[in-house]
């Protein structure tokens, strides 16, 4: 079964203060998910329109498990800690089998 990926690049972060009341909530939520951070930070090489911010990647057991995640309570609260701190683009991605 292939898994599942959340891949997060951050554009700006505007207030270092609701990413961090973020991140206290996001990672037990993401925890309890069953994901499995891979990559957080901010050392980046961007090329062609990307920026060379923040990036997060987040492992999961299947497409639908990461799906799962998101959608869940917990999570839904770090979205709103979160609220209009960060400019993101935030994926869900199946991997390749």
């Amino acid at each position: 079964m292939p898994k599942g990926y959340w891949v997060s690049a951050y554009r700006t972060i505007s207030d270092p203060e609701k990413l961090a009341a973020y991140n206290m909530l996001a990672g037990p939520a993401v925890e309890a998910g069953g994901g499995r951070i891979l990559a957080r930070g901010s050392r980046v090489v961007a090329h062609d329109a990307g920026i060379a911010e923040r990036t997060v990647l987040i492992e999961f057991d299947s497409f639908e498990q990461a799906v799962a995640a998101h959608e869940s309570a917990a999570y839904q609260e770090a979205l709103v800690a979160l609220s209009d701190g960060v400019e993101r683009d935030f994926r869900i991605v199946e991997g390749i089998d």
